[in-house]
């Protein structure tokens, strides 16, 4: 290249390049530019940095460090993405937040951690930081994101997500089946009885830390020479396993139909131990059938040298959702929606509150969900519930259902037909949300309240003016008192503490306006209230009947009252105890 046609720096790179001379001049002890910046084809500017590294301190488990360390600055034509540094020697293989063997990880997060404003000296001091706490040893290898395979996610464009939920295979090798739910997703079974994409599932004997590669070759040799001892002359920690795992895939090949790719599931070992890491590949079809003709011709069990593959033959790894209960948790975890895990739920009224109390309830982990309400859907109610143009003329507890059910594959879900369940049912269920708001059902619940019963009944409602107030009544088992007679004592309650005078509305006959007309002709006037008022609502009372799912001893039986910021001045929750309770 010319010197006329020679890349120079974007304005930004110029700026960081400016601000780190800048930073050498000041502190030559501890900052030298060892080599220029220089432009490469992708618009990167390249520099050797030294730093004086004898003064950070180190404990037993920490890298080791020497007296200056040298990193190579790779800094972007633009502000969006930070300066990254790596090295040119293998020193810190397979330590942990070190990526592929020699990019540090300085940011986990840059779209929070990195500040563009900050600059070079903001870099500086993101790699200072990471200098001093690898040397400290204070990384937990245990939770450094994917510290079995180099650091790195393994993940071609426009290949499926392959969920993973049952336990990992007890064997070195395994067949495992691969279910096409749809073109973007494949779910991963054992299970014998399930047709489906037969694919190997392979345990390796090591790590790998330069990660898995990209060709089908490369990946051949790393899994014979994981820690690449042999290009320092050394012998691999590692007996050869590329054989092993030829002969899995190649049986796997000649079982699947010509013409289909083949997908194969690697279970690499943690370094510091734990369930091992999942990784998905698979290799195109025409390599695949490549397979299926060498199986036919040669058997299963044959050994190609990794040296005399086409070394263009890529692995196209795929997304893996793995949701194994020991590699999982819950994003909702220590959240009162925890109270629903595993349990019986009934929710009778389907409408404002219920569709969304339905879902919520759905995605806190409840086992069971039984819905009822036998009314129709129609175009005006998706203004504030929970269904979509597709559910219009169904009933709004089949439409429910379908959509409950979509949402975990887990969860039963039951539709009651009628008004209620059959109360012996409604009886054994944990919990009971009457979501109504009929005398009717009031008065049968009254009812069911009294008899012998493990179920706590949760009675909700808004208020017809705004429909940004929520009342949950919680009756529970043992406890004396219906829900009308706790409805009752806490309207007398509230309607006679000016305090909360912003609940009055709740027991008080709906005022002129107050109500809707929502159509023209002889339309039932219902309350005000929008999808986002009924959704945060029905959101917070979730919250408020979870916290007593979550109460070790029998739930205690009250009145919770909840506002939304939007609503007229006045407490935001205020519960009241039942009067009857002996620990109010």
């Amino acid at each position: 290249m010319s010197r006329g046609n020679r890349a120079t720096l974007s304005a930004w790179q110029k700026h960081l390049v400016d601000e780190l001379r800048s930073l050498a001049r000041d502190h030559p002890r501890d900052v030298r530019i060892a080599q220029q910046p220089q432009v490469g084809t992708g618009g990167d500017a390249t520099l050797r940095l030294r730093l004086h590294t004898a003064d950070i301190p180190y404990r037993p488990g920490g890298l080791e460090l020497g007296e200056d360390e040298e990193f190579i600055v790779k800094i972007r034509p633009s502000l969006f993405s930070p300066p990254s540094a790596e090295v040119d020697h293998t020193r810190f293989l397979g330590f942990p937040h070190v990526l592929q063997g020699q990019r540090l990880c300085i940011y986990l997060d840059p779209s929070r951690e990195w500040r563009p404003s900050a600059g070079m000296a903001g870099f500086l001091s993101r790699l200072w930081d990471w200098l001093t706490d690898a040397a400290c040893g204070a990384f937990d290898p245990s939770t450094a994101m994917y510290h079995a395979v180099g650091g790195v996610l393994h993940h071609a464009d426009d290949t499926p997500t392959i969920v993973v939920r049952e336990p990992g295979p007890p064997k070195r090798q395994q067949i495992a089946r691969l279910l096409a739910r749809s073109p973007h997703r494949y779910d991963l079974t054992y299970s014998t009885d399930r047709d489906g994409h037969r694919t190997p599932v392979f345990v390796l004997a090591s790590d790998l830390p330069f990660g898995a590669a990209s060709t089908f070759a490369l990946f051949l040799t790393l899994l014979d020479d994981p820690h690449l001892h042999r290009a320092e002359g050394r012998q691999p920690e590692v007996s050869p396993q590329s054989p092993a795992f030829l002969t899995s895939l190649l049986a796997s090949a000649l079982r699947n139909p010509d013409g289909t790719e083949q997908y194969f599931v690697l279970a690499v070992p943690h370094p510091a131990g734990g369930p091992h890491h999942l990784l998905g590949g698979r290799l195109p079809s025409t390599t695949a059938d490549a397979l299926r003709r060498l199986a036919k011709k040669h058997g299963t069990a044959v050994n190609l040298d990794p040296a005399i593959i086409n070394a263009d033959i890529p692995i196209e790894w795929c997304n893996m959702s793995d949701e194994r209960q020991e590699v999982t948790t819950r994003r909702d975890d220590n959240r009162p929606v925890n109270g629903f895990q595993g349990w019986t739920v009934h929710i009778w009224g389907c409408g404002g509150l219920g569709s969304w109390l339905a879902e919520f309830i759905a995605r806190a982990g409840a086992s069971t969900i039984t819905v009822c309400d036998p009314g129709t859907i129609t175009g005006g109610l998706l203004v504030r519930q929970n269904y979509t143009e597709a559910d219009i003329g169904q009933t709004k507890a089949d439409a429910l259902a379908t959509r409950l059910r979509a949402i975990r594959d887990d969860l039963t879900v039951t539709v009651a037909e009628g008004s209620v369940p059959d109360p012996a049912v409604s009886l054994s269920a944990d919990l009971i949300i009457d979501a109504t708001v009929s005398h009717s059902i009031t008065t049968y619940l009254d009812t069911l309240a009294g008899e012998d019963r493990t179920a706590l009944i949760a009675q909700v409602a808004t208020d017809a003016r705004t429909g940004t107030l929520g009342i949950a009544n919680i009756c529970a088992p043992g406890a004396p008192g219906t829900p009308s007679e706790l409805d009752d004592q806490a309207g007398r309650s509230v309607v006679a503490d000016g305090a909360l005078e912003l609940y009055h509305p709740l027991w008080e006959e709906a005022a002129e306006g107050d109500e809707l007309i929502p159509t023209r002709g002889c339309s039932v006037p219902t309350f005000h209230g929008s999808a986002a008022d009924l959704a945060a609502v029905a959101a917070t009372l979730v919250n408020m009947i979870g916290l007593h799912l979550q109460q070790a001893e029998t739930p205690v039986s009250g009145t919770h009252l909840i506002a939304l910021p939007h609503a007229p001045a006045g407490p935001r929750h205020h519960f009241l105890p039942a009067a009857s309770d002996s620990r109010e």
